[in-house]
């Protein structure tokens, strides 16, 4: 037991250098980038955690609201805030239909305003969904992750490609390839699968899984029976707008139980079964379930990770960037 425990923490500790050493492998983000002299006369961060935490406090289910809204603005351009763009043609990612359910913009647009009282024209709304996801996964007792800042926010924002959004209905290999695409690897796919501990999703978006899996109103074999059953008393056929618990009893509370759940083919959408496909994802699933120190250590440093996908700093040959007055709308 005790050589067990050692080996856990050799892990956990690796998990949390790298983490912590994040700024200096990649750059230009730093830690504390609106703490130095001269930049803000109070710390923004704090400032945007307040906002954070007084909104979750209101209503628990924000944090995946806000977690998930920083996994999309990810992968489509980057973590530039292109999913809070507003578009008087309705064009924009927020008006995609993978992003129709977002929430959270309140919370975001809440702590932007209370940022420019005391720091105007300096922290972008990229950096504060960054932060806003942390906060929220905090405040639910999941793992603090650190934040570089200094991102800008983008100009732009098209519907059309939100094509590179997961969607819930992809196998491994095609979960994998899109993750490849954003420098992110099989840890990390498995690792941010698990946000999935928290929030609600739309049975619209796993029907052929309780209805039609084999075109004749077939439960998917990779489902737990007496599970579809249950889901089916929840989503009748065609029902595209009521949600269930992604983490069946547990989606309030960021924990492993995720992970217990894909064992017990209790995953709620294919992209979740999908990960028992693969060999190597299998054996990270089982770890994240009986390990869940490892798991949220994981999480944190994939989260980390993820926040650094395409992002802005006004460096030579990057597409035109700002620092946006308010997160919907770019500057005039």
């Amino acid at each position: 037991m005790a050589a067990a425990n050692s080996v856990v923490l050799v892990v956990i500790s690796c998990c949390l250098i790298a983490a912590s050493n994040a700024q200096n492998i990649f750059s230009p983000l730093m830690l504390g980038y609106y703490n130095r002299p001269g930049i803000c006369n109070q710390n923004p961060e704090v400032i945007i955690q307040k906002i954070v935490n007084g909104s979750v406090a209101a209503d628990r289910t924000l944090a995946a609201g806000l977690l998930r809204m920083h996994f999309h603005d990810a992968f489509v351009r980057g973590t530039e805030a292109s999913v809070l763009l507003k578009s008087p043609n309705n064009d924009a990612e927020r008006n995609a239909i993978p992003n129709l359910s977002l929430r959270g913009f309140e919370v975001i647009d809440a702590a932007k305003a209370a940022v420019e009282k005391v720091c105007p024209n300096v922290v972008s709304c990229a950096d504060i969904l960054a932060l806003a996801a942390r906060d929220s996964v905090v405040a639910i007792g999941g793992p603090w992750w650190p934040v570089p800042t200094g991102r800008r926010d983008g100009v732009q924002s098209h519907a059309n490609e939100t094509t590179d959004l997961p969607p819930p209905s992809a196998n491994f290999t095609q979960l994998l390839s899109m993750f490849q695409k954003k420098n992110l690897d099989k840890v990390d796919l498995v690792a941010l699968s698990a946000a999935h501990t928290i929030g609600r999703g739309h049975c619209g978006a796993f029907s052929s899984r309780i209805y039609d899996a084999a075109g004749n109103n077939a439960i998917d074999p990779t489902l737990d029976a007496a599970y579809a059953n249950k889901l089916r008393g929840f989503c009748p056929p065609r029902d595209t707008v009521t949600t269930v618990e992604m983490d069946p009893n547990s989606s309030l509370n960021f924990d492993s139980h995720y992970f217990q759940a894909v064992l017990a083919k209790q995953g709620l959408f294919k992209s979740d079964a999908a990960l028992l496909t693969d060999a190597g994802a299998r054996s990270l699933v089982q770890t994240g379930a009986s390990a869940p120190i490892i798991f949220k250590s994981q999480f944190g440093f994939s989260m980390t990770k993820m926040g650094r996908i395409g992002v802005l700093t006004g460096r030579p040959g990057e597409p035109p960037s700002q620092i946006r007055k308010q997160c919907a709308f770019v500057n005039p």
